[in-house]
């Protein structure tokens, strides 16, 4: 686009050479005004048009700096590179300028460019500069592909043009970079900015740019154009006839909406920002014009983002692969092998032979077998990705109606390799979506917390790829348990399929699972399956989230737990399938989240529940044996010990049965060693140094009084320890036995023994006080503040009178499990144990609780603990 006379004359005239001089304060007072324009104009005016106005003023400021500083007087050129260099700045984007000069600059050149430099910076323009000759810049640039790039881009502001026309012909050389070295650098440095993004595209704040599919691959693809071509623009690649017109708009279209994103995201922020964080997004939905009314214009916004990024990548990979053949492979014979009559393989890409096949819908997913059927095969051809891609956009319905494409897409579900690569490929264009109608719907589709970490869609993709990493062989090393069930079952497609299902039904409101478990069972009995399987995907679709929920929120060493869970899973079969399903759904939730805990807890409630269900559900565990046979055991592990037994005695008739239920024998074994010959005026704290369950205990001993919980809680959280499980017990002779599991901020145990013991002895001085001070709640962090989760507090039907099973749903922050128990101490509330989990931004914990008569709560002590915790812990 021209860029003269974008910038409104009120600006201009001002920032004429002929003008009076300014200073930095004016020009700040300008900038701003500028700015305010810029605002008001997004509204109604073409994204382009900003970008230059905004590249025209900053030009004109720079300009106007020149000739105050007296550069012009010298042999120097001021040069825009990089995104300056195309006319495309964005409100806070980086200047990026190169001055250029000769070889010798003398002192007062020096000192004139230092004074520009730092009155750009005092002009709160973020400059990135360099100062260098002819020379300088193309040794600076054969060594590093970024900058050459840059000056690829350069473009002359003011000063002495000799310089630039100098420069600029030697960027066309060879010997600077080559076609072929500059493709490949530019292709590597794009899959490792890939790489850092896990390969994902979807993740739920993306960095515009730098995402897969944003703007960094638009502009990869001009940056080799323009270095193969010498083309100016993205247009020229239609006459070089490696874009259609058709789809040279579609890029300039996404382009578009990835800009005004950008463009939107700098004023909301107001600086230099990319990452379109969860903080920003209502208010970039509200300036692009999707409205205001919450989650639901960021979900517009998103989707339709997510869909823009799928067509960028899309036509990067295809133009990619088109420069390779061309630039790389030009005079390199293709290795071609035929397949069928429709399709080829060349070059290890599979090759539509017939510009015609997709005419019969079918064969997108015959291609897609084919896929599987032949490893040889290692992606997509960029002519037949054309064809595909054409061919899908002429659907007039989902591929799923077609009974040949139903029978081909089973073959590839049931296909040892279908899930693989054909999976990938499916997913990555879009091929799934234009199968399944309700994938097509989840595309997209966001969801608003931070313990999902990707969009509903490509959350379901990598969970179908873990349970498939399941049956591989080489990978048995990573989740043993899930790989041998996955690698016995005879039929694996009916966990592939219930993935694929399992959350299928989100954002259109109602129970997902129970609505996901329709769909499940309507698509069983339209692809044929068996009544046996269809019932069996349906079931885990409607079920996958209940392992995972008993396991981190109730106690699973509790048999009544463990048995209502087995009444549920009602057999093996179904427990096998469950397991699976639900470490793979975890895994693919957020992978910075997944720990040693939550694998363990899995891993415990799948045996105790195998045990259960091989003893019969129905036969009660012998609470009497199982508490001597934990006796027994830990007298074992004593044996060597040489305590007085006497002494262990009268301790052990100290706890109530409770104890050596709850408690394994090794732990029994832990405790009595160290309590036995402990000074019990003083409080006793051990830290494990080896992990439970992927954590570490901490015990507490010592004579119980109020505050207890609420205090030990409280420091463990000051020392950034996370609690996840509590079992709170009281000896009959008034002494707490208390076990705390803590994870450490990466999810870890604590693995430092200094760590260990300053922990315990700051817990031991803390119990030693003798007055215990209430605990205040800690402010909201600021990443949190855009969630608006009011309190949630519920009691949980349970079997027995003697105690209450709560859980308060609350949005996390420090010190909030301190806030709970101290309301619990204010309102003479017992606790028995707490199940800890945090889900992103959401708390959802689970306490049993007794009131000070040790019973279950009455309904006025319910309604007036409600109150209390609504009232203390909502912020």
């Amino acid at each position: 686009m021209n860029t003269q006379m974008l910038v409104p004359t009120e600006y201009t005239d001002k920032l004429a050479i002929t003008a009076p001089q300014l200073s930095s304060m004016e020009i700040c007072q300008l900038s701003e005004r500028f700015n305010l324009w810029l605002k008001e104009a997004f509204e109604v005016e073409d994204i382009t048009f900003l970008l230059c106005a905004r590249a025209q003023f900053v030009d004109k400021v720079l300009t106007k700096l020149w000739c105050q500083h007296q550069l012009d007087e010298y042999q120097i050129s001021l040069i825009a590179v990089g995104g300056y260099g195309r006319n495309e700045l964005h409100p806070h984007s980086d200047v990026d300028i190169l001055l250029l000069t000769q070889e010798q600059r003398d002192s007062s050149l020096e000192e004139r460019i230092s004074a520009f430099i730092t009155q750009l910076w005092d002009v709160k323009l973020d400059i990135g500069h360099s100062v260098r000759s002819v020379k300088e810049c193309l040794k600076q640039a054969v060594r590093d592909v970024t900058v050459a790039t840059n000056l690829m881009e350069m473009r002359l502001i003011c000063g002495n043009s000799a310089l630039s026309q100098q420069l600029q012909p030697l960027l066309k050389e060879d010997v600077f970079w080559s076609s072929q070295k500059f493709f490949v650098a530019k292709r590597e440095e794009q899959k490792k900015r890939h790489q850092q993004y896990h390969g994902a595209a979807y993740t739920l704040e993306p960095n515009l740019k730098a995402n897969p599919g944003g703007l960094r691959d638009i502009q990869t693809i001009g940056w080799v154009a323009k270095r193969h071509f010498v083309a100016d623009s993205l247009d020229e690649l239609v006459a070089h006839e490696y874009l259609t017109r058709n789809e040279y708009y579609e890029l300039l279209e996404c382009q578009d909406y990835l800009w005004r994103m950008r463009f939107a995201l700098h004023f909301v922020a107001g600086r230099n920002e990319n990452r379109l964080l969860f903080d920003y997004q209502a208010d970039v939905a509200k300036l692009l014009g999707f409205g205001d009314e919450g989650k639901a214009v960021v979900e517009r916004m998103m989707k339709r983002f997510f869909r823009v990024i799928a067509r960028v990548a899309e036509l990067n990979n295809m133009l990619l692969q088109h420069f390779e053949q061309v630039i790389l492979h030009k005079d390199k014979p293709l290795e071609r092998s035929t397949i069928n009559r429709d399709f080829e393989l060349v070059d290890g890409l599979i090759y539509a032979s017939n510009d015609r096949v997709f005419t019969r819908p079918e064969k997108l997913m015959e291609m897609f077998l084919i896929i599987a059927q032949e490893p040889k095969i290692k992606g997509i051809h960029s002519h037949t990705l054309r064809l595909m891609r054409n061919a899908r956009r002429r659907l007039i319905s989902a591929l799923s109606d077609y009974a040949k494409s139903r029978q081909l897409f089973m073959a590839i579900i049931r296909h040892p390799r279908g899930l693989g690569l054909p999976l990938t490929l499916m997913h990555k264009h879009s091929i799934l979506g234009a199968y399944l109608p309700q994938w097509r719907n989840i595309a997209g589709q966001m969801q608003f917390d931070l313990f999902h970490a990707y969009s509903v869609d490509e959350h379901s993709y990598r969970l179908i790829k873990n349970l498939y990493r399941f049956s591989q062989g080489e990978h048995n090393h990573e989740f043993p348990l899930c790989s041998k069930i996955v690698q016995r079952i005879r039929k694996p497609e009916v966990l592939y399929l219930a993935g694929i299902f399992h959350d299928i039904a989100k954002g259109r409101g109602g129970d997902h699972a129970k609505l996901g478990a329709v769909d499940a069972l309507n698509f069983s009995k339209v692809h044929q399956l068996n009544n046996h399987d269809g019932k069996m995907i349906s079931w885990l679709v409607k079920h996958h989230l209940l392992m995972s929920v008993t396991a981190q929120r109730r106690d699973i060493s509790d048999p009544d737990v463990i048995r209502q869970f087995g009444e549920i899973v009602r057999d093996e079969a179904h427990l096998d399938y469950l397991y699976c399903l639900t470490v793979a759904d975890m895994r693919a939730t957020n992978e910075s989240l997944w720990n040693s805990w939550k694998a363990n807890l899995l891993e415990e409630l799948y045996f105790n529940t195998k045990r259960a269900f091989r003893r019969g559900l129905e036969k009660p565990v012998d609470l009497r044996a199982k508490i001597r046979e934990n006796q027994d055991m830990a007298l074992t592990l004593l044996a060597e010990q040489q305590l007085d037994n006497e002494a262990l005695q009268k301790l052990w008739r100290e706890y109530k049965a409770d104890y050596f239920l709850r408690y394994s024998p090794a732990q029994i074994a832990w405790h009595s060693r160290n309590i036995i010959g402990h000074d019990k005026s003083k409080p006793l704290v051990l830290i494990s140094t080896t992990p439970y369950r992927g954590g570490t205990e901490v015990f507490v001993y010592t004579k119980e009084r109020s505050g207890i919980f609420a205090t030990t809680v409280a420091l463990l959280g000051s020392k950034k320890l996370s609690i996840h499980d509590a079992k709170i017990i009281t000896s009959k002779t008034g002494y707490t036995v208390n076990t705390f599991v803590v994870l450490d901020s990466h999810g870890k145990p604590i693995n430092d023994p200094y760590r260990a013991k300053e922990t315990a002895a700051a817990l031991t001085d803390k119990l030693s006080q003798q007055s215990l001070r209430n605990i205040l709640l800690q402010p909201i962090s600021k990443r949190f503040k855009q969630f608006k989760l009011p309190t949630q507090v519920s009691f949980i039907d349970s079997n027995t009178k003697r105690t209450t099973l709560l859980e308060i749903v609350a949005l996390d922050r420090p010190g909030l499990l301190a806030s709970i128990a101290q309301v619990f101490q204010d309102c003479k509330i017992n606790i028995h144990s707490a199940k800890i989990t945090t889900f992103g931004e959401k708390a959802e914990d689970v306490f049993t609780i007794s009131n000070s008569d040790n019973i279950a709560l009455t309904a006025e002590e319910q309604a007036e603990l409600t109150s209390r915790l609504c009232d203390d812990i909502s912020g």
